[in-house]
């Protein structure tokens, strides 16, 4: 029987579940992000920045939970990491539908291709490991969606 602390830790590690769809469990997790950047946004832009740094603090925790208890490195099941990740990402963008799709779509590209220094991140320890990648790839689309909006692009 699982103790209560590993319960709410995979629970916050999966996002609510959604990191146990079968199919792009990070893409859900991403989508599921969205009800709390919505529930934030009125607040402005960083109220959303607060929001990624909580849910940033919040999954290193939660990791190293889920990765003590499945004993894997980084469980594909953990997207908490993507939570974060997609909030960094949003608190630069616009809050239009165009700036939330171009938030999402840089974030995962980022998140799937890993540009420097992601990759090496994923190699912290534990619960660091797990959601420094995820950052670094909000980070990266931060850069591109600052570039687009200064071209006026969006």
């Amino acid at each position: 029987m699982k103790s209560n602390r590993t319960r709410a830790g995979w629970v916050l590690g999966t996002w609510f579940g959604c990191g146990l769809s079968p199919v792009a469990p990070g893409t859900v997790g991403t989508l599921g992000t969205l009800p709390l950047y919505y529930l934030v946004r009125g607040g402005g832009h960083l109220a959303v920045l607060a929001a990624a740094l909580v849910v940033t603090a919040i999954g290193v925790w939660a990791s190293n939970v889920v990765v003590a208890d499945s004993k894997e490195k980084d469980p594909q099941r953990i997207v908490i990491d993507e939570s974060a990740g997609v909030l960094i990402a949003l608190a630069a963008a616009p809050m239009t539908t165009r700036g939330v799709i171009a938030a999402v779509f840089l974030f995962r590209l980022f998140d799937i291709t890993k540009p420097p220094p992601c990759r090496r991140l994923e190699h912290l320890p534990a619960g660091w490991g797990v959601m420094m990648d995820d950052v670094g790839a909000g980070v990266w689309a931060v850069l591109v969606l600052s570039v687009l909006r200064a071209v006026h692009v969006l």
